[in-house]
């Protein structure tokens, strides 16, 4: 097939079916665009950098353009239709913070220009970093880590700190079953041994088994509130007690804070260390290869621990401050991540603190709808009442009609849907991890939910083998995994861990 040559019509869903190669991989037809010669100046490249030739085909903006107008086809994202993903929450991303982001005042600054050159700069940061004191509840404010992840590891490297810094040898996490795996990764990355506490029957953490486990060992209690099965712990006041008796320190993941902002804070739980992932509360784009932003937040006694350089006024001017007296150092190099940061702010100012309200309670509102809607065709285990996110449970449907978890997601992106979270957390069997924000209409919500009943009735086959409309058939996944194609080639599309509409005749397109 040529390139852009449709290979067969999409069926009424929003994924086209193009046969895109990559750009390289085109034809040099030498037409495309080029800067004249007197433009050039090849002194401004030193001479071992220089190259007579790049190995790219030489195309025409239209070329271009339409490259990436059947990529942008073949993909799915919020703003294409409805992204169930819990957890992630996937949540409209405004554009006018794009175009803020982009603007060159934020994405041409170099990492050494001096205080005196981007005090606007500065003073987005500092701005930032005390609004996010507001919404977490938290006394001083980090923005140095590059993504929630890291602002976890980060966190964690200040519990450690803490504890050393005042001779006490701790070396324990405690962890309930339902936390993220994060969790456990950021505590053992950090070098300590893992605790993980069960959930009770209502999916709380049991308040019992963490007092049985809390000691002089104890370093932190992770938790996420609301958890991961969307409820909210109601007995968190007594765990900040029974955790903080012990000598410890309460950790927040900051995963859900699109539950609770404006409502309550983890500063008012009684947390002393809080990350924030910008992506899923504050409208930040999610990956996509580049850096993100994971603040992290501490009371008080925290504050000379954090990651340096802090973003600081003195007077009417804004500085870069190192002098923290048992900071952690720094975790990354420079604020590269700016124009994250910027859309962040960008979003706060836009809502104010009443809006950044509405948008946890239209989360909750909806969540909760979906689930009334949804509870009598799967099961809902746990405690009725949740906050941005619910989890149901297909495992009556896979005892009844062989259909799993697995199987409705699939299903669901034959009707256009983002398949929802399956299989997390742990504690819940043919888990089902609804999310579906603030952002989405009623009628939109109504659409999911006559679908999720539609496929529960329909025939366990035509399940069990969806996807049937999407461009690419049901994957391989150990296959994927066992074998995995990290890297490029010409022959390196294995069609039976990828198999493409059409057969394996059809094959991977060949290398042009």
């Amino acid at each position: 097939m040529s390139p852009g040559e449709v290979r067969e019509a999409p069926r009424g869903h929003r994924q086209a079916l193009w046969d895109e190669p990559l750009l390289f991989e085109y034809k040099d037809e030498g037409e495309g665009f080029r800067f004249p010669d007197e433009r050039i100046e090849p002194d401004l490249v030193p001479a071992n950098l220089r190259r007579d030739a790049v190995a790219i085909p030489n195309l025409t903006k239209l070329q271009m353009m339409r490259h990436y107008v059947r990529l942008s086809q073949k993909n799915f994202g919020v703003d294409s239709g409805v992204y169930l993903l819990g957890s992630c929450t996937m949540k409209y991303n405004p554009k006018l913070n794009e175009e803020l982001a982009v603007h060159p005042a934020a994405s041409d600054m170099h990492p050494y220009l001096s205080e005196d050159a981007c005090q606007g700069s500065l003073e987005v940061l500092y701005r930032l970093q005390e609004a996010l004191k507001k919404v977490s509840g938290m006394d001083a404010v980090s923005l140095q880590p590059a993504a929630g992840a890291q602002g976890e590891y980060t966190g964690v490297l200040i519990a450690r700190k803490y504890h050393e810094t005042r001779g006490d040898e701790r070396d324990e996490i405690i962890l309930p079953d339902s936390a993220h795996g994060t969790n456990f990764s950021s505590a053992a990355m950090a070098g300590f041994k893992v605790i993980e506490i069960p959930s009770t029957k209502e999916g709380t953490v049991d308040v019992d088994a963490l007092k049985q486990a809390l000691g002089p060992r104890t370093a932190a209690f992770m938790i996420t509130n609301p958890s991961t099965l969307g409820i909210f712990e109601d007995k968190i006041l007594e765990v900040a007690k029974a955790v903080h008796a012990a000598g410890a320190l309460l950790y927040y993941d900051g995963a859900n804070l699109n539950a609770i902002m404006g409502i309550t804070s983890p500063g008012a739980m009684g947390f002393d260390i809080v990350h924030i992932n910008t992506h899923k509360t504050l409208s930040t784009p999610h990956g996509g290869g580049g850096p993100g932003a994971g603040p992290v937040g501490v009371k008080a006694h925290l504050k000379d621990f954090l990651p340096v350089p802090m973003i600081v006024k003195r007077g009417e001017t804004y500085h870069l401050d190192y002098d923290l007296a048992h900071t952690i150092g720094k975790v990354r190099g420079f604020y590269g991540n700016f124009g994250i940061l910027l859309r962040a702010y960008a979003y706060i100012l836009a809502n104010g603190g009443d809006g950044l309200t509405r948008i946890s309670k239209m989360a909750v509102l909806n969540s909760n709808y979906m689930k009334e809607k949804l509870k009598g065709t799967f099961e809902l285990p746990g405690k009725p009442l949740r906050k941005h996110e619910f989890v149901l449970s297909a495992r009556k449907l896979r005892d009844e009609k062989g259909i799993r978890a697995l199987d409705i997601a699939k299903r669901l992106l034959d009707y256009g849907y983002h398949a929802p979270t399956i299989y997390f957390p742990h504690i819940v069997e043919e888990a089902i991890m609804i999310e579906p924000t603030e952002a989405e209409t009623k009628d939109d919500l109504d659409r999911v939910i006559e679908t999720l009943k539609t496929i529960a009735a329909e025939d366990p086959e035509l399940v069990r083998t969806a996807p049937h409309n999407t461009a690419v058939a049901r994957v391989d996944e150990v296959g994927a995994a066992r074998t995995p194609i990290l890297r490029w080639s010409p022959a390196a599309q294995v069609e039976t861990v990828f198999p493409r509409r059409g057969g394996p005749k059809d094959g991977p397109p060949a290398p042009r």
